[in-house]
C-alpha cells in the first residue's frame, strides 16, 4: 500500500511463506482448486483454505467463476511470471545438492522428447545411465504444444526438441542431426528401383501430426515448398507408428534417416532415396537458466550428449 510505514509492509509480507507460493503457483497454472490440491498432495478444503489465505493477502479474487470455470482476474495474471521466477530461484538457491555422486544419487528429472528421439537415442541413454546411476528415475513426456512454455517456467529438466523450436533465454547443445529418406513396403515391386517424383506425389501417403495439428519439420518444409499435391491416406500421432500403416500396402513414408533406418530391420520395408532436396534436420537439448549449474542435470545432460556423440552420421 502506498504511504505505508515500512514495518506494515514488512509484516504483510510475512504472512506469506514458500508453502504458500507453491500453492499460488499450482493454482495459477492449474485455474482449478482440485487440480492445484492434487498437484501439491493437498486435500481439496485444505487448497480452498489457502486460496482464500491468498485472496486475503493480495485484496484480490485471484481465479473467479466463468461458467462451469475458473478464470485468472488481471492481477493473478500478472503475477505467473514473478511467482514462478521465485520458485525457480529459490529451488537452483536452496534446493539442489553442491555435489552430484552418480552412484548414490536418489533423484528423479523430467524430459521432454518426441517418441523418434526416445528411440533412437533417449532409450540408450537412460540405458547408460541406469548402469551409472541406479537411483535416478525419469519421467519422459512426449513432445506438445506448450513444451517450451513447460521449459521456460521449470516444469521439466531437459527437453529434446528440433534446433527451430528452442527458446533463445536458455542455454542448449546440438545433440545430432538427421536426413530423411522414404520407407515403402518391401513387397512393392513397382518401387525395387527407386522411386520417382511422379510417384512420390501419386502414391498415398503416411504423414506424423502432433497434437493440436501441429506439423514436424520436414511436413512444414514440404508444405512451404512444394504445396499440398500430396495423396495423404493416414495420419499418425506417433512416429512409431507409422511403418504399421505401410506394411502391406502401396503407401509410403518420408521419416528420418535413423528411425527409417531401424524400421527396415526390423520389417519388411523398403528404404528409398528422395526424388527431391530435403532438409537436414537438428536436434537440440535444452534446460533452464536457473538450473545450468545443477550439478545433477549437468551430469545427466553429459550422459544423453555422450550417447549422442557416438552415434553414426547420416546421409
Amino acid at each position: 500500500m502506498i504511504g505505508a510505514p515500512p514495518e506494515t509492509t514488512c509484516m504483510r509480507y510475512q504472512r506469506i511463506d514458500l508453502n504458500l507460493l507453491a500453492a499460488l503457483d499450482a493454482l495459477l497454472a492449474e485455474r482449478n482448486v482440485t487440480r492445484a490440491a492434487e498437484r501439491l498432495h493437498m486435500t481439496q478444503s485444505a487448497m480452498s483454505g489457502v486460496l482464500a489465505r491468498l485472496r486475503d493477502y493480495f485484496g484480490d479474487a485471484l481465479l473467479v467463476p466463468v461458467g462451469r470455470t475458473l478464470q485468472l482476474t488481471p492481477r493473478a495474471e500478472a503475477l505467473i511470471a514473478p511467482v514462478r521466477q521465485i520458485i525457480l530461484q529459490v529451488d537452483a538457491t536452496l534446493g539442489v545438492q553442491p555435489e552430484f555422486d552418480p552412484a548414490t544419487a536418489r533423484r528423479h528429472f523430467t524430459v521432454i522428447a518426441s517418441d523418434y528421439v526416445v528411440q533412437v537415442l533417449m532409450a540408450e541413454a537412460l540405458r547408460r545411465i541406469a548402469q551409472m546411476a541406479p537411483g535416478l528415475s525419469f519421467d519422459v513426456r512426449p513432445t506438445h504444444a506448450a513444451m517450451a512454455q513447460d521449459l521456460d517456467q521449470g516444469r521439466v529438466d531437459l527437453l529434446v526438441t528440433p534446433a527451430h523450436l528452442t527458446l533463445a533465454d536458455h542455454p542448449q547443445e546440438l545433440l545430432f542431426e538427421d536426413t530423411y529418406h522414404v520407407v515403402a513396403c518391401a513387397q512393392n515391386d513397382a518401387l525395387a528401383d527407386g522411386i520417382s517424383a511422379a510417384q512420390y506425389v501419386a502414391l498415398g501417403h503416411v504423414v506424423y501430426q502432433a497434437d493440436l495439428g501441429a506439423n514436424p519439420w520436414f511436413e512444414q518444409w514440404y508444405a512451404n515448398e512444394h504445396g499440398g499435391n500430396r495423396r495423404v491416406e493416414v495420419v499418425a500421432h506417433g512416429f512409431l507408428l507409422m511403418p504399421r500403416f505401410i506394411v502391406g500396402t502401396r503407401r509410403i513414408a518420408t521419416i528420418q534417416t535413423r528411425l527409417a533406418q531401424q524400421f527396415v530391420q526390423a520389417m519388411p520395408l523398403r528404404l528409398l532415396s528422395p526424388p527431391m532436396p530435403t532438409p537436414r534436420l537438428t536436434e537440440v537439448l535444452q534446460w533452464h537458466r536457473l538450473r545450468d549449474d545443477d550439478p545433477g542435470v549437468r551430469w545427466v545432460r553429459e550422459q544423453i550428449v555422450a550417447v549422442a556423440q557416438q552415434m553414426p552420421p547420416v546421409s
